[in-house]
């Protein structure tokens, strides 16, 4: 053996295979003993809106199966920016994460400065669901169809208002698609919250709104809204009354479609394994009877996807909306 190339005495190997082990032994054992305490999802706003229920319904079967409570924090202000700015800080350990929309995808656009990069802050790991919108009018409106609709905008655009909630929200960018594709000068109005824009509505302070499904499903159900159409691709199969909005027959709206989506991630630098994990144990909650149940019936689509598809959604939506606040002459906040 050459002389310059000895093996370590045996005294020092076995510390050294010892060290060695200890080191390594976490690492290996961490991905299949994930998660050892409760994991959190912030949420970007109160308790008890649209998001803030279904990520309530996903967490509880995902603590089932994983063994661990799995918490939803809210963390409202500043359109979602104090949320996501509290998970991007975080430990990249996946026990921290983020109830994500449309709305982080084209944030970008409607503010000044962000102290987080929408993509690269974070570490994607699925989408949960998609939804729709309804533009609805009062049911005493003699608005019932989008050919009324955009008629009695024309005819009298500075006495016609289309509410939604707050500037930049997923609803007003659809309401504001809406008018801009059937060429109609119109005020969008904005509102602090759904309750306010029903009351809007019932108070022919705005002759139609655009709101998620959810938001205006029980009055439409009671029978005190009246929903004109949809904004999906294709009928609602819990509303297959209502048309969606490129069926109208105008050939302007032909190709009219709006949706928005929720999703989780988690900080950039998650272990790839850890990722998968989450990824895994989100896309079994989502097949489980009853939380598929519990989508539908608030207008949800429950809907997994790979990491890479999420980041993908949060491109083209960003790329999409982007043109629709340009347009609108939005000013960044």
């Amino acid at each position: 053996m050459d002389r310059h190339h000895r093996p370590p005495p045996r005294g020092l190997l076995s510390p050294l295979l010892l060290a060695l082990a200890t080191l390594l032994a976490p690492l290996a054992a961490w991905p299949q003993a994930f998660p050892q305490k409760p994991v959190k999802i912030v949420v970007g706003f109160g308790p008890g809106g649209l998001g803030d229920t279904v990520v309530r319904t996903l967490a509880q079967k995902m603590a089932e199966s994983m063994g661990q409570s799995v918490v939803v924090e809210n963390a409202p202000g500043a359109g979602g920016i104090t949320a996501a700015s509290m998970v991007a800080r975080a430990a990249p350990d996946g026990y921290t994460l983020l109830l994500v929309s449309g709305q982080n995808a084209f944030s970008p656009y409607l503010f000044k400065s962000l102290p987080y990069d929408p993509v690269e802050s974070f570490s994607m790991i699925s989408t949960i669901g998609t939804f729709h919108f309804l533009l609805v009018a009062d049911k005493d409106s003699p608005l019932k169809t989008v050919d009324d609709v955009v008629g009695a905008a024309r005819r009298d655009p500075a006495h016609f208002n289309i509410g939604t909630i707050s500037v930049g929200s997923a609803q007003h960018l659809s309401a504001r698609l809406f008018a801009t594709m059937a060429g109609l000068d119109v005020p969008i109005v904005p509102f602090k919250s759904t309750g306010d824009v029903i009351a809007a509505l019932r108070g022919r302070n705005v002759q139609v709104a655009m709101e998620t499904v959810t938001g205006v499903l029980g009055q439409i159900r009671g029978g005190s809204l009246r929903a004109i159409a949809t904004t999906a691709p294709a009928r609602i199969g819990f509303l297959p009354d209502v048309p969606t909005i490129a069926e109208s027959g105008n050939p302007a709206l032909a190709r009219y479609e709006s949706d928005s989506w929720n999703g989780i991630v988690a900080p950039a630098g998650t272990p790839p394994a850890i990722v998968q994990k989450l990824n895994q144990e989100i896309g079994k909650a989502l097949q489980a009877p009853d939380v598929r149940q519990r989508f539908i019936a608030l207008g949800i689509e429950p809907r997994a996807s790979t990491p890479e598809a999420l980041k993908e959604v949060f491109r083209k939506d960003a790329a999409k909306w982007r043109v629709v606040i340009e347009e609108a002459g939005i000013e960044k906040q």
